[in-house]
């Protein structure tokens, strides 16, 4: 499945062509015709495939992928498609937290503001251990943490289920907008603005933090971008982009 995905993503396959038949990507991938029937279905689930019944499985347009699926959002982050998504997904984070930073302030109990007291607590303790992928995965499960728990604090089900559906997106999406170098200066703080405005029961000064901090990470998606286009230029590959690496 992520092989068919990659080849969508970059065009290998682009929207409109024809999938193979079942019997026949059994055989290309060297897999039974349940294997290939399931890969199919899970295409069609993530939107990057339409099926009719009787004319096979044809490639869809960007538009209908789903780009909040782990799987794809993966592929797209590869590729030059993968500057607009994080747009797009800082859109999202903007649109999705000020508000509920300021609902959290107004709404949050003693147990809310606990539990993103004991996120930032371990947001800390992650940002000064050795660099290492191990640390860098455990910074960014307790940052998502954090904003899971702020949302949570709001007390809206809608809002909370909402959330559910993008966090494993939103974490592997925060991965090339890291940067580990700035956290004591820039993240830590930030996220200490943000919990303290929650504590304190201000919902104007926690739309303001949230924002502030919103504002940082959409200028760490500018940098992205251009140190992508600067690599891109330099290598002379006016097509293709070199596969993304995680922060150490």
């Amino acid at each position: 499945m992520r092989i068919l995905i990659a080849d969508i993503v970059t065009g290998t396959r682009p929207a409109g062509e024809m999938l193979p038949r079942e019997v026949d990507l059994a055989q290309e991938f060297d897999v039974s015709r349940g294997v290939a029937r399931e890969t199919i279905r899970a295409l069609e689930e993530r939107g990057m495939i339409s099926v009719k019944h009787g004319k096979g499985a044809t490639v869809s347009d960007v538009e209908q992928w789903d780009v909040f699926d782990p799987d794809v959002l993966a592929a797209t982050l590869d590729t030059e498609r993968g500057g607009d998504v994080l747009r797009q997904y800082v859109e999202c984070r903007r649109i999705l937290e000020v508000e509920a930073a300021a609902l959290a302030a107004e709404r949050g109990d003693k147990r809310h503001v606990a539990a993103i007291a004991i996120a930032l607590e371990r947001m800390q303790e992650a940002s000064q251990l050795p660099a290492s992928a191990v640390a860098e995965e455990r910074f960014h499960q307790a940052d998502l943490a954090f904003h899971q728990a702020l949302i949570g604090a709001t007390g809206n089900r809608a809002l909370v289920g909402l959330a559910e559906r993008i966090h494993s997106a939103l974490l592997l999406a925060r991965y090339p907008l890291a940067r580990p170098q700035y956290r004591a200066e820039r993240a830590l703080p930030e996220h200490r603005r943000i919990y303290d405005a929650v504590a304190a029961g201000d919902p104007d000064a926690a739309r303001q933090a949230m924002n502030a901090h919103l504002d940082t990470v959409a200028s760490y998606l500018g940098e992205h971008r251009r140190k992508r286009g600067t690599r891109r230029r330099a290598a002379g590959a006016p097509g293709g982009v070199p596969a993304r690496a995680r922060p150490t």
